[in-house]
């Protein structure tokens, strides 16, 4: 027998067992703060030592930021989705105590293939980076254990 889920408990469900097993984005100190299907948010404070010889965020640590908000938002569905590839502009510098927002949606999504964009931004709204993200979906695997 299986139990029924709506497709909010669907994305709830993968959001709490992702995250507890999501070592990189815990370390991090990030916050998966909304899954809907196809949706996701994470939160991470910039500190010192995400900074780089330039004294801003290290532009890798902001690509993790929305590649983890990616991830949430193809999984969502509970089908093991991974990343073939992405595009990231940086727009401009997070600094230390910023509180950087990623918000992660779905474009597009057909047969095995996906398409997302995400908007990074600060505390004061202001666009630091965007991405762009291509998923590929396995067939007949769940993302989490339901």
């Amino acid at each position: 027998m299986t139990t029924e889920h709506t497709p909010q408990q669907t994305a709830d469900l993968v959001r709490e067992r992702m995250f507890a097993n999501d070592r990189a984005a815990r370390s991090l100190g990030m916050e998966v703060t909304e899954t809907t299907p196809g949706k996701a948010t994470v939160t991470m404070t910039v500190r010192q030592n995400m900074l780089n010889g330039h004294d801003i965020c290290h532009g890798g640590l902001i690509t993790t930021l929305a590649d983890t908000a990616f991830a949430y938002a193809c999984n969502s569905y509970n089908e093991l989705t991974v990343a073939s590839g992405f595009s990231m502009d940086l727009m401009a510098p997070g600094r230390e105590g910023d509180v950087l927002t990623a918000c992660a949606f779905e474009v597009s999504k057909a047969g095995r293939t996906g398409v997302y964009d995400c908007d990074i931004t600060n505390q004061r709204n202001e666009r630091i980076a965007v991405f762009r993200g291509r998923s590929y979906t396995l067939k007949g695997k769940p993302a989490v254990a339901a």
